[in-house]
Parts: C-alpha cells; sequence; structure tokens
C-alpha cells in the first residue's frame, strides 16, 4: 500500500516552501496551491495508478477511493482498506487480519504525515519543467538519495489549481501513475471514518507493530 502515499499528497496539496536555492516559479504556483487547499475541510475522489515498467511496458492498473480531513486518512482499494487517524494506522486486508502500528514520521517512503507537514523545505529539491497546456509540470527529488524513489512529478490543473496527477519513479526506473476524479473538496467527514472499528468485523485478527 506504499504506493497509495503520494495520493495524500496530490489531495493535501504541497505545504509552504523556503528554500531559496529551489526554483520561485515552482514556489509561488505550489504556495498557491497549498494556500487554496487549506481553506477545505474534508476532500474526497476516486484514484487510479498505473504502473509502468523501465521498458514503458504497462504492468498493471488499479482504482479505489480517498478521504481526508487534516491528518487524518482512509484509502480503499478493492477489499483492502487503510485507516489512519493522525497518531495510528489500520491495514485491513479484507479478510482475516488488521495490522495496527503507530504513524512512523521518520519512514523512507512517501509517508501521508510527510505530505501533509512542512517537509518539503529540507527534503526535496523542485523546479517547474513547463507550463505548457492545462498543467503546470514541478519535478521533485529527494535530497536523501535513501529514500525508495528518486523523482516526483506533479501536474498541477490551472484551472482548478490542484494535483490532479502525480508520477513516481523508483530506482528501478519503473514509474507509477496516480489520477483523481471526481474530486469533493466540500465532504463532511465524521472522525470515525479513520479509525478502524474491530466490532465491525469480528474474529478479525489485530496484529500490533
Amino acid at each position: 500500500m506504499k504506493k497509495f502515499y503520494v495520493l495524500l499528497m496530490m489531495l493535501a496539496g504541497v505545504t509552504t516552501l523556503v528554500n531559496a536555492q529551489n526554483d520561485p516559479n515552482a514556489k509561488k504556483i505550489l504556495d498557491n496551491v497549498s494556500t487554496k487547499l487549506k481553506t477545505y475541510k474534508g476532500v474526497t475522489a476516486n484514484f487510479t495508478y498505473t504502473t509502468t515498467d523501465k521498458k514503458n511496458v504497462k504492468r498493471g492498473s488499479v482504482a479505489g477511493a480517498i478521504s481526508i480531513k487534516g491528518d487524518q486518512y482512509y484509502i480503499k482499494q478493492g477489499s483492502t482498506e487503510i485507516f489512519c487517524n493522525g497518531k495510528q494506522t489500520w491495514n485491513f486486508n479484507g479478510d482475516s487480519e488488521v495490522t495496527v502500528a503507530p504513524v512512523d514520521n521518520d519512514a523512507k517512503t512517501l509517508s501521508p504525515q510527510k505530505f501533509l507537514s512542512d517537509f518539503y523545505d529540507k527534503d526535496f529539491s523542485y523546479k517547474l519543467i513547463s507550463s505548457a497546456g492545462q498543467f503546470h509540470q514541478i519535478q521533485l527529488q529527494p535530497n536523501d538519495k535513501r529514500k525508495n524513489f528518486k523523482q516526483v512529478t506533479v501536474f498541477i490543473d490551472k484551472a482548478k489549481n490542484m494535483v490532479t496527477k502525480a508520477q513516481v519513479i523508483d530506482k528501478s526506473d519503473n514509474t507509477v501513475e496516480f489520477k483523481l476524479s471526481n474530486v469533493n473538496t466540500s465532504a463532511a467527514l465524521a472522525d470515525s471514518k479513520f479509525v478502524f472499528d474491530a466490532k465491525q468485523h469480528p474474529g478479525v485478527e489485530v496484529i500490533n507493530n
């Protein structure tokens, strides 16, 4: 489910960027996206992600749904569900097992909490690579080369002032492309949506990490 984490960046937007060495044009665009998205109380959307290998051969595509409220999120893809209330994460396999773990702010992956906090100023370098057509395209590269990806390109819809597509290239040169659709930025979401309810799933084995 690590691939889904970039979805949080797309929906949560990009927080304030202050690194003077980065592209000021990219900073202005990202700041505008962040300012607008901070006014939203709840966001829901459908998504697809498609994996392509380094030879540009498509390896698969799946669809799902995502909800965000503050630092909380819920992701559903098929029978699999991820719940996070900002402190704990529940990964339910849709059948007989749920894994519970504290939020890991030090992970080397694209974690949701990192995309919902002020980390870009020190974790990424970024630049505007195109403003042609419908989208601004901004390329981000992690400063920490130990991370399991080497590049993220976000596509910001000019009319909506929102990230609606992202491409992540891993260290094996595989590409995962995420696209959002049916985005609702005024969703009313109860906090209970972001917590796994064991009572609704009797007999499920709980594994604590």
